[in-house]
């Protein structure tokens, strides 16, 4: 949409939008400014500056034993290329921690520097002789570590941007305005409260408004929840962005912009998304930690070994020591096995797009689903047949699919499938009328058949047998649409109508319930219509007639008492509630709004898919914590091993085995972060 239709609904178009959320989500602040492009450009040049500083690097050449090429100026290389790496790929994370010590939090970017800007001070006092030991491959290497390290990270948490454009997105870019007998395409920022529009069938309506003329059936199922479309005749009041269909509507507008009901969800979804959590992940709180840890040791390093008179070691101990400290393991020990557990769940039909999402899941009290287009397909079925005496139901139903077959109802259209379902002969249909508020009319078979609801029987006088009225009550209660068909005043059945059940919800409900985890449903249905649903699959707890804005709040209540609640949705009116719950889960099916303002998104359709996310997220979680402690136990134990404490015992730590042995911790939690390809989500496969 362009810039014009954005701030018609009251939201400027944002270039930082997207990266405002993504923060809000739950990123640390050392990701302010920073994208996904920066740190991957990054990456690749800095990797390519640093094969050139390790392969003429002294002690490389030593250890492997070869002889680089030699020209004049070759023995700089390491020292140019090493700076170049250090001012392009470094300065992002000197400047990152410059912000954790303003705010006086130190963490993962205050360590890194701490240890880079060490090991450039090292290495360029080598280079100009002052030290015997330059380190300027483990520098290079150091940053195209954490580099990497920060782009996985950032590749894996980043949301794709839009929740609040694809809402907007529901308007149309322009309205026909009505002036006397003429209509005038215009842009909706043009529209004003009093202005009547024309809204054709199969339209969308462009602001909230009351109808003063014409009679038709609106869609509002993406804003409500509801899933049955909704007669609206004059004095009836319509939502922007809902769809007309059966008829056309002239609209006088009752509100504009930040006043529509869909600017107000708007309004939910961006302060449900900005209210979310900002707890630091774990690699940053042990960051901190190793950080004063550091800082501490290097301080008692240094004066211990100068006081002892041993000056010259004093200072290449205290480098080897904040060098070894820098989180070469620690700022991969979480990043990469978000990578591969978000490669994982794409394998699984699972789109894992915020990581703290993903954390979260592992230890989830209840899961709440949305009814329609969740546990449900989201669009009507015909699930009972009750044919009067003298008919049958397959007479019933081909004469009501011929008459339906012209209709573009979602009523129809379940009536016409099923007559097709079953192979049955239609007979062909004239004069087709579609009666808004009571359904269809046409000839058939010489007849005149009308298929509708309950005025039907009304409006034609027809008796009901007591066969059929025994079905149509029962339907009735279970919350089910019941549509007559009427053939010349004569009742010949009728038909239960539904918005049928997955298949594959039974099973999730079971499967949540073998782990501990308690299932509620919200919709935006009637209290009989919920109960229904929820008795014949298993449902805990049920809201039922919740409106759009009381979605989040509904959230809200089922996490009293300190719960961990995931919301699975699929309609802009769960985009609050996706956004306000501790996991929001969107059906892959859904709108762009839902899948947006979730953190998962099953992209197969599949509730059962919601354990497979379980099981995903704690064994993800397992990983890192594996990670976590061999990264920080094994710097807790190095560095007092570089700091010369077992000295006396014979053991010293050289500047370079030291930083050898940091590579090596690199390569054993990247090794273990490979492991968990090995997972298989036996749940979620074994379910399909």
């Amino acid at each position: 949409m362009d810039q014009m239709t954005h701030e018609a609904h009251g939201q400027e178009a944002d270039p930082h939008a997207g990266h405002k959320m993504s923060k809000a989500h739950g990123n640390h602040d050392r990701h302010a400014g920073h994208s996904v492009a920066m740190f991957r450009d990054k990456f690749w040049l800095t990797f390519a500056l640093t094969i050139p500083v390790i392969f003429w690097s002294t002690d490389v050449q030593h250890w492997f034993r070869y002889t680089a090429p030699s020209f004049p100026g070759s023995k700089f290389i390491p020292a140019i290329l090493g700076t170049a790496v250090f001012v392009y790929g470094g300065l992002v994370f000197i400047r990152g921690a410059w912000g954790e010590l303003a705010d006086r939090k130190p963490g993962m970017m205050t360590l890194i520097s701490l240890a880079i800007i060490v090991a450039f001070g090292t290495s360029l006092a080598a280079t100009f002789g002052l030290f015997e030991i330059e380190v300027w491959w483990e520098l290079a290497s150091l940053i195209t570590i954490m580099v990497l390290g920060h782009w996985l990270e950032m590749r894996a948490i980043s949301q794709a941007r839009g929740a609040l454009n694809a809402l907007a997105a529901l308007l149309p870019d322009t309205a026909e305005r009505v002036s006397g007998t003429e209509t005038q395409t215009v842009p909706i920022s043009e529209l004003k409260v009093g202005d009547v529009v024309l809204v054709r069938p199969g339209a969308r309506v462009p602001a909230d408004g009351e109808v003063v003329e014409g009679s038709a059936d609106v869609d509002e199922s993406m804003v409500t929840g509801e899933s049955r479309s909704v007669s609206k005749a004059p004095g009836g009041k319509v939502i922007a962005g809902t769809v007309a269909a059966g008829g056309s509507l002239r609209v006088r507008i009752t509100a504009v912009g930040e006043q529509t009901a869909l600017s107000g969800i708007m309004r939910l979804v961006a302060a449900a998304q900005a209210s979310g959590s900002h707890t630091q992940d774990l690699a940053d709180r042990a960051a901190a930690i190793l950080f004063y840890v550091a800082v501490a040791s290097g301080a008692i390093t240094l004066a211990y070994w100068w006081l002892s008179g041993d000056k010259e070691h004093a200072l290449i101990r205290t480098a080897t020591v904040l060098i070894i400290a820098c989180p070469h393991a620690l700022g991969l020990a979480i990043p990469l096995v978000i990578a591969i557990s978000t490669s994982i769940g794409a394998q699984n039909g699972l789109l894992v797009k915020d990581r703290l999402a993903l954390e979260r899941a592992r230890n989830l009290d209840m899961v709440i689903f949305d009814k329609t287009g969740t546990l449900t397909r989201g669009s009507p079925a015909l699930s009972g047949v009750a044919a009067a005496p003298g008919s049958n139901e397959s007479d019933l139903l081909g004469l009501a699919a011929a008459v339906e077959a012209n209709s573009e109802h979602p009523l129809a259209k379940a009536v016409v499938a099923e007559a097709k379902r079953r192979n049955l002969p239609t007979p062909q249909a004239a004069y087709f009328e579609a009666l808004p508020g009571r359904g269809a009319q046409a000839l058939v078979n010489g007849k005149s058949v009308i298929v509708g609801g309950p005025r039907l029987l009304t409006e034609d006088k027809a008796t009901v047998p007591p066969e059929v009225e025994k079905l149509t009550s029962q339907w009735a209660s279970e919350g089910k649409t019941v549509l007559y068909v009427v053939a010349e005043g004569k009742l010949l059945g009728a038909f239960a109508v539904e918005d049928e059940i997955r298949p594959e919800s039974d099973g999730a409900v079971k499967e949540l319930h073998r782990l501990g985890i308690r299932v509620a449903m919200i919709t935006g249905d009637s209290k009989t219509v919920a109960d229904s649903v929820a008795k014949r699959i298993g449902i805990d707890e049920v809201a039922a007639e919740v409106l759009p804005a009381d979605k989040a709040s509904a959230v809200k209540r089922f996490q009293a008492g300190g719960k961990r609640v995931a919301m699975v949705g699929d309609g802009v009116n769960d985009a609050p509630a996706l956004a306000t719950a501790n996991v929001g889960i969107a059906i892959g099916a859904g709108t762009d709004v839902a899948i947006e303002s979730a953190g998962i998104v099953l992209v197969r359709s599949d509730p059962r898919d919601v354990v497979g996310a379980i099981e995903l997220s704690r064994a993800t979680y397992r990983k890192m914590i594996q990670n976590l402690v061999w990264a920080t136990a094994y710097n807790l134990v190095a560095i007092p091993v570089a700091a010369g404490v077992f000295v006396h015992w014979g053991l010293d730590l050289p500047m370079s085995v030291g930083a050898i042995a940091m590579s090596l911790s690199t390569i054993i939690v990247a090794a273990n972060a490979q492991l968990l390809r090995r997972l298989k989500l036996q749940r979620a496969r074994d379910s399909r």
